[in-house]
Protein backbone atom coordinates (compact mmCIF):
# COMPACT_ATOMS: atom_id res chain seq x y z
CA UNK A 1 0.00 0.00 0.00
CA UNK A 2 2.56 2.35 0.76
CA UNK A 3 4.26 1.89 -2.72
CA UNK A 4 1.01 3.03 -4.48
CA UNK A 5 0.56 6.06 -1.79
CA UNK A 6 4.25 7.28 -2.90
CA UNK A 7 3.32 6.54 -6.83
CA UNK A 8 0.62 9.23 -6.35
CA UNK A 9 2.77 11.98 -4.55
CA UNK A 10 3.72 14.01 -7.58
CA UNK A 11 0.28 14.26 -9.00
CA UNK A 12 -0.70 15.13 -5.65
CA UNK A 13 2.20 17.79 -5.21
CA UNK A 14 0.93 19.13 -8.56
CA UNK A 15 -2.64 19.42 -7.88
CA UNK A 16 -2.23 21.33 -4.70
CA UNK A 17 0.30 23.73 -6.25
CA UNK A 18 -2.78 24.43 -8.45
CA UNK A 19 -4.89 24.75 -5.95
CA UNK A 20 -2.46 26.92 -3.58
CA UNK A 21 -1.83 29.40 -6.52
CA UNK A 22 -5.64 29.84 -6.59
CA UNK A 23 -5.56 30.40 -2.73
CA UNK A 24 -2.94 32.91 -2.82
CA UNK A 25 -3.96 34.74 -6.09
CA UNK A 26 -7.13 35.13 -3.94
CA UNK A 27 -5.51 35.79 -0.70
CA UNK A 28 -3.44 38.82 -2.57
CA UNK A 29 -6.55 40.92 -2.12
CA UNK A 30 -7.20 40.22 0.72
CA UNK A 31 -3.95 41.24 2.11
CA UNK A 32 -3.38 44.51 0.21
CA UNK A 33 -7.22 45.83 1.33
CA UNK A 34 -6.20 44.63 4.96
CA UNK A 35 -2.68 45.89 4.49
CA UNK A 36 -4.39 49.61 3.52
CA UNK A 37 -7.97 49.34 5.84
CA UNK A 38 -7.13 46.42 8.22
CA UNK A 39 -10.56 45.51 7.07
CA UNK A 40 -11.26 41.94 6.36
CA UNK A 41 -13.11 42.51 3.09
CA UNK A 42 -15.37 39.41 2.92
CA UNK A 43 -16.77 40.05 -0.35
CA UNK A 44 -13.12 40.02 -2.21
CA UNK A 45 -14.30 35.98 -2.55
CA UNK A 46 -17.49 37.26 -4.59
CA UNK A 47 -15.27 39.38 -6.62
CA UNK A 48 -13.45 36.60 -7.61
CA UNK A 49 -16.87 34.58 -8.21
CA UNK A 50 -17.74 37.60 -10.67
CA UNK A 51 -14.37 37.17 -12.37
CA UNK A 52 -15.19 33.65 -12.95
CA UNK A 53 -18.28 34.26 -14.30
CA UNK A 54 -17.17 36.50 -16.26
CA UNK A 55 -14.50 33.70 -17.65
CA UNK A 56 -17.41 31.31 -18.38
CA UNK A 57 -19.35 34.10 -20.86
CA UNK A 58 -16.57 35.44 -22.67
CA UNK A 59 -15.41 31.75 -23.49
CA UNK A 60 -18.90 31.10 -24.04
CA UNK A 61 -19.66 33.91 -26.32
CA UNK A 62 -16.36 34.51 -28.13
CA UNK A 63 -15.33 30.91 -28.41
CA UNK A 64 -17.27 30.81 -31.96
CA UNK A 65 -15.63 33.43 -33.27
CA UNK A 66 -12.00 33.42 -31.84
CA UNK A 67 -10.04 30.53 -32.93
CA UNK A 68 -7.02 31.18 -31.08
CA UNK A 69 -7.18 29.50 -27.43
CA UNK A 70 -4.33 31.19 -25.58
CA UNK A 71 -5.95 34.67 -27.32
CA UNK A 72 -9.86 33.98 -26.29
CA UNK A 73 -7.88 33.31 -22.63
CA UNK A 74 -6.42 36.76 -23.01
CA UNK A 75 -9.08 38.27 -23.62
CA UNK A 76 -11.09 36.62 -20.73
CA UNK A 77 -8.26 37.55 -18.33
CA UNK A 78 -8.89 41.41 -19.50
CA UNK A 79 -12.38 40.88 -18.99
CA UNK A 80 -12.27 39.06 -15.51
CA UNK A 81 -10.05 41.46 -14.24
CA UNK A 82 -12.05 44.75 -15.28
CA UNK A 83 -15.19 43.91 -14.85
CA UNK A 84 -14.19 42.52 -10.74
CA UNK A 85 -12.23 45.67 -10.45
CA UNK A 86 -14.73 47.75 -11.19
CA UNK A 87 -16.99 46.27 -8.83
CA UNK A 88 -14.40 45.93 -6.28
CA UNK A 89 -14.47 50.14 -6.87
CA UNK A 90 -17.79 50.27 -6.98
CA UNK A 91 -17.97 48.47 -3.62
CA UNK A 92 -15.55 50.22 -1.56
CA UNK A 93 -17.48 53.44 -2.98
CA UNK A 94 -20.37 52.45 -1.88
CA UNK A 95 -20.31 50.30 1.52
CA UNK A 96 -16.61 51.05 2.85
CA UNK A 97 -16.14 54.99 2.39
CA UNK A 98 -19.41 56.10 3.54
CA UNK A 99 -18.34 54.56 6.48
CA UNK A 100 -15.01 56.10 6.89
CA UNK A 101 -16.34 59.38 6.51
CA UNK A 102 -18.80 58.89 9.15
CA UNK A 103 -15.64 58.05 11.44
CA UNK A 104 -17.62 54.89 12.24
CA UNK A 105 -14.98 53.48 15.22
CA UNK A 106 -16.46 50.37 15.73
CA UNK A 107 -14.56 47.31 13.90
CA UNK A 108 -17.63 45.02 13.67
CA UNK A 109 -19.42 47.40 11.19
CA UNK A 110 -17.12 47.37 8.24
CA UNK A 111 -17.08 43.53 9.00
CA UNK A 112 -20.76 43.26 9.03
CA UNK A 113 -20.72 45.55 5.82
CA UNK A 114 -18.27 42.97 3.97
CA UNK A 115 -20.37 39.91 4.60
CA UNK A 116 -23.77 42.05 3.85
CA UNK A 117 -22.28 42.69 0.56
CA UNK A 118 -21.14 39.70 -0.11
CA UNK A 119 -24.77 38.36 0.33
CA UNK A 120 -25.67 41.43 -2.50
CA UNK A 121 -23.58 40.43 -4.94
CA UNK A 122 -24.15 36.17 -4.69
CA UNK A 123 -27.87 37.09 -5.20
CA UNK A 124 -27.51 39.90 -7.37
CA UNK A 125 -25.35 37.46 -10.27
CA UNK A 126 -27.73 34.47 -9.41
CA UNK A 127 -30.78 37.14 -10.55
CA UNK A 128 -29.15 38.09 -13.55
CA UNK A 129 -28.00 34.49 -14.42
CA UNK A 130 -31.42 33.15 -14.05
CA UNK A 131 -33.11 36.16 -16.19
CA UNK A 132 -30.19 35.69 -18.87
CA UNK A 133 -29.63 31.97 -18.86
CA UNK A 134 -32.42 30.43 -17.28
CA UNK A 135 -29.75 28.66 -15.06
CA UNK A 136 -27.07 29.88 -12.14
CA UNK A 137 -24.78 26.53 -12.53
CA UNK A 138 -22.27 27.59 -15.36
CA UNK A 139 -20.11 25.11 -16.88
CA UNK A 140 -16.82 26.33 -18.90
CA UNK A 141 -16.65 25.88 -22.66
CA UNK A 142 -13.75 22.97 -23.32
CA UNK A 143 -11.03 24.23 -25.68
CA UNK A 144 -8.73 20.71 -26.74
CA UNK A 145 -5.69 23.30 -27.17
CA UNK A 146 -5.91 24.16 -23.53
CA UNK A 147 -6.84 20.88 -22.13
CA UNK A 148 -3.34 18.78 -24.14
CA UNK A 149 -1.60 17.40 -21.38
CA UNK A 150 1.86 16.52 -21.43
CA UNK A 151 3.54 13.60 -19.15
CA UNK A 152 6.22 14.03 -16.80
CA UNK A 153 7.95 11.43 -14.69
CA UNK A 154 5.02 10.72 -12.27
CA UNK A 155 2.67 13.29 -13.33
CA UNK A 156 0.51 14.36 -16.12
CA UNK A 157 0.18 18.35 -16.56
CA UNK A 158 -2.61 19.89 -19.00
CA UNK A 159 -1.59 23.44 -20.56
CA UNK A 160 -4.18 25.05 -18.82
CA UNK A 161 -2.14 24.41 -15.36
CA UNK A 162 1.16 25.65 -16.75
CA UNK A 163 -0.97 28.64 -17.82
CA UNK A 164 -2.15 28.84 -14.11
CA UNK A 165 1.06 28.95 -12.26
CA UNK A 166 2.77 31.26 -14.96
CA UNK A 167 0.56 33.95 -14.48
CA UNK A 168 0.06 33.05 -10.70
CA UNK A 169 3.68 34.07 -10.06
CA UNK A 170 3.90 36.78 -12.81
CA UNK A 171 1.06 38.38 -10.66
CA UNK A 172 3.13 37.98 -7.85
CA UNK A 173 6.24 39.72 -9.24
CA UNK A 174 4.22 42.34 -10.45
CA UNK A 175 2.04 43.28 -7.20
CA UNK A 176 5.65 43.35 -5.22
CA UNK A 177 7.15 45.29 -8.27
CA UNK A 178 4.17 47.67 -8.22
CA UNK A 179 3.75 48.27 -4.12
CA UNK A 180 7.38 48.21 -3.43
CA UNK A 181 9.29 50.35 -6.53
CA UNK A 182 6.50 52.59 -7.90
CA UNK A 183 4.98 55.96 -7.32
CA UNK A 184 1.58 54.41 -6.82
CA UNK A 185 3.12 51.78 -4.62
CA UNK A 186 4.55 54.52 -2.48
CA UNK A 187 1.11 55.95 -1.97
CA UNK A 188 0.06 52.82 -0.91
CA UNK A 189 2.72 52.25 1.35
CA UNK A 190 2.18 55.59 3.30
CA UNK A 191 -1.85 55.53 3.45
CA UNK A 192 -1.31 52.04 5.17
CA UNK A 193 1.20 53.78 7.75
CA UNK A 194 -1.20 57.14 8.49
CA UNK A 195 -3.09 58.16 6.39
CA UNK A 196 -3.96 61.38 7.86
CA UNK A 197 -0.48 61.95 7.51
CA UNK A 198 -0.18 60.81 3.91
CA UNK A 199 -3.08 63.31 3.44
CA UNK A 200 -0.67 66.17 4.48
CA UNK A 201 1.96 65.14 2.27
CA UNK A 202 -0.44 65.41 -0.64
CA UNK A 203 -1.65 62.00 -1.03
CA UNK A 204 -5.45 61.54 -2.15
CA UNK A 205 -6.25 59.03 0.76
CA UNK A 206 -9.54 58.52 -1.45
CA UNK A 207 -8.21 58.04 -4.60
CA UNK A 208 -5.25 55.12 -3.32
CA UNK A 209 -8.08 52.85 -1.47
CA UNK A 210 -9.60 53.03 -4.87
CA UNK A 211 -6.76 52.11 -6.70
CA UNK A 212 -5.89 49.54 -4.08
CA UNK A 213 -9.37 47.86 -4.59
CA UNK A 214 -9.06 48.07 -7.73
CA UNK A 215 -5.88 46.53 -8.11
CA UNK A 216 -7.37 43.74 -5.20
CA UNK A 217 -10.06 43.41 -7.10
CA UNK A 218 -8.33 42.60 -10.92
CA UNK A 219 -6.42 39.83 -9.19
CA UNK A 220 -9.33 38.14 -7.72
CA UNK A 221 -11.02 38.23 -11.16
CA UNK A 222 -7.97 36.97 -12.95
CA UNK A 223 -7.72 34.33 -10.52
CA UNK A 224 -11.46 33.83 -10.65
CA UNK A 225 -11.10 33.08 -15.11
CA UNK A 226 -8.39 30.54 -14.31
CA UNK A 227 -10.09 28.77 -11.72
CA UNK A 228 -13.15 28.35 -14.42
CA UNK A 229 -10.71 26.95 -16.66
CA UNK A 230 -8.82 24.88 -14.35
CA UNK A 231 -12.23 23.57 -12.32
CA UNK A 232 -15.13 24.21 -15.10
CA UNK A 233 -17.96 24.39 -12.82
CA UNK A 234 -19.13 27.69 -11.91
CA UNK A 235 -22.03 29.00 -9.90
CA UNK A 236 -22.56 32.22 -8.07
CA UNK A 237 -21.48 30.49 -4.28
CA UNK A 238 -18.24 28.88 -5.79
CA UNK A 239 -16.33 31.94 -4.20
CA UNK A 240 -17.31 31.14 -0.67
CA UNK A 241 -15.14 28.30 0.16
CA UNK A 242 -12.10 29.35 -1.98
CA UNK A 243 -12.49 32.62 -0.44
CA UNK A 244 -12.71 31.50 3.23
CA UNK A 245 -9.38 29.76 2.14
CA UNK A 246 -7.57 31.99 0.39
CA UNK A 247 -8.29 34.21 3.97
CA UNK A 248 -6.81 31.82 6.05
CA UNK A 249 -4.10 31.79 3.51
CA UNK A 250 -3.28 35.31 3.65
CA UNK A 251 -3.63 34.79 7.73
CA UNK A 252 -1.31 31.60 7.53
CA UNK A 253 1.40 33.67 5.35
CA UNK A 254 0.89 36.81 7.56
CA UNK A 255 -2.06 38.82 6.83
CA UNK A 256 -0.58 42.28 4.70
CA UNK A 257 2.22 40.54 3.76
CA UNK A 258 2.43 40.25 0.07
CA UNK A 259 4.88 37.15 -0.13
CA UNK A 260 3.16 35.67 3.13
CA UNK A 261 -0.06 35.09 1.29
CA UNK A 262 1.67 33.87 -1.69
CA UNK A 263 3.23 31.26 0.70
CA UNK A 264 0.09 30.52 2.87
CA UNK A 265 -1.73 29.89 0.07
CA UNK A 266 0.85 26.96 -1.46
CA UNK A 267 1.26 25.80 2.18
CA UNK A 268 -2.85 25.21 2.68
CA UNK A 269 -3.16 23.66 -0.89
CA UNK A 270 -0.59 21.25 -0.13
CA UNK A 271 -1.98 19.82 3.20
CA UNK A 272 -5.48 20.54 1.88
CA UNK A 273 -4.83 18.62 -0.89
CA UNK A 274 -2.35 15.97 0.63
CA UNK A 275 -4.99 15.21 3.24
CA UNK A 276 -7.63 14.46 0.86
CA UNK A 277 -5.77 12.10 -1.17
CA UNK A 278 -4.65 10.10 1.77
CA UNK A 279 -6.64 10.39 4.76
CA UNK A 280 -9.31 8.14 3.44
CA UNK A 281 -6.54 5.75 2.76
CA UNK A 282 -5.04 5.69 6.32
CA UNK A 283 -8.00 5.96 8.69
CA UNK A 284 -9.29 3.30 6.57
CA UNK A 285 -12.25 5.08 5.37
CA UNK A 286 -13.32 6.70 8.45
CA UNK A 287 -12.56 10.01 6.96
CA UNK A 288 -13.87 10.58 3.71
CA UNK A 289 -12.05 13.23 1.24
CA UNK A 290 -15.17 15.89 2.38
CA UNK A 291 -13.15 16.22 5.59
CA UNK A 292 -9.78 18.15 4.25
CA UNK A 293 -12.00 21.31 4.32
CA UNK A 294 -11.35 20.50 8.52
CA UNK A 295 -7.86 21.16 7.49
CA UNK A 296 -7.76 25.00 6.34
CA UNK A 297 -9.92 25.77 9.72
CA UNK A 298 -8.07 23.88 11.62
CA UNK A 299 -5.15 25.47 10.69
CA UNK A 300 -7.03 28.49 10.94
CA UNK A 301 -7.42 28.24 14.83
CA UNK A 302 -4.43 26.76 15.37
CA UNK A 303 -2.50 29.21 13.58
CA UNK A 304 -4.66 32.22 15.41
CA UNK A 305 -3.80 30.73 18.96
CA UNK A 306 -0.36 30.11 18.75
CA UNK A 307 1.23 32.01 15.96
CA UNK A 308 -1.07 34.98 14.88
CA UNK A 309 1.49 36.98 13.56
CA UNK A 310 1.35 34.01 10.50
CA UNK A 311 4.63 32.17 8.81
CA UNK A 312 6.30 35.27 7.68
CA UNK A 313 5.89 37.29 10.69
CA UNK A 314 4.04 40.19 9.91
CA UNK A 315 2.03 41.20 13.43
CA UNK A 316 -1.68 41.28 13.05
CA UNK A 317 -2.53 44.57 14.48
CA UNK A 318 -6.44 43.24 14.56
CA UNK A 319 -8.06 40.36 16.38
CA UNK A 320 -9.94 38.31 13.23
Amino acid sequence: MLNALLQLLPQVFLEGLLLGFVYAMIALGYTMVYGVLELINFAHSEIFMIGAVTGVEAFRYLAPVIPNALLLLLIALLLGAAVSGAVAVWVERLAYRPLRKRGTTNRLVPLITAIGVSFVLQDLVRLIEAIWHNEFFLRMTSLPALEQSFALPGVFVQLKSIILVVVSILMLLGLSYLVNYTKLGTAIRAVAQDMNTAALMGINPDQIISRTFLIGGALAGVAGVLFAVQYTTISPYVGFLPGIKAFTAAVLGGIGNIPGAMVGGLVLGQLETLAGTYMPTLTNGNFGTEYKDVIAFLILILLLLFRPQGLLGQVVKEKV
